[in-house]
């Protein structure tokens, strides 16, 4: 499945958990979770929590990148439940893109009154 194809599918997911769970008000954990769970029940596969390696200058780190979900290996999701959204966000996905050499990355900030404004699309190079 296209990485379009899969955004659309988590879009609607977002949109179904922050509808079902009542809005905005919970931790990210929460979200996070319910995300999980309602894209694999649309037959996605997701990893919580997955951990990246990251080198520097070739050397590997010990600490590792955390990504919140990464959809099909295809698409990081990053949840956030702010009323304070900030630009950094996007920045810091696409970081982790470049770092993972994924195209495709979504913010979904469950913060908001409506989740669908709260959903910040991030690309490198698609």
């Amino acid at each position: 499945m296209h990485e379009n194809e899969i955004s659309r599918l988590i879009v609607g997911a977002a949109i179904e958990v922050h509808r079902t769970l009542g809005g905005p008000g919970l931790l990210e954990s929460v979200y996070e979770e319910a995300m999980a769970y309602e894209l694999s029940e649309r037959g996605l596969t997701v990893e919580r929590q997955k951990r990246v390696p990251i080198e520097y200058k070739g050397h590997p780190l010990s600490t590792s990148l955390r990504l919140d979900l990464l959809v099909d290996g295809a698409v990081i999701v990053e949840c956030k439940a702010t009323t304070d959204y900030n630009p950094v966000f996007e920045a810091q996905i696409l970081t982790y893109l470049r770092l993972t050499g994924l195209r495709l990355g979504l913010v979904v900030n469950f913060g908001e009154r409506w989740v669908k404004d709260g959903v910040h699309r991030v690309v490198n190079g698609l």
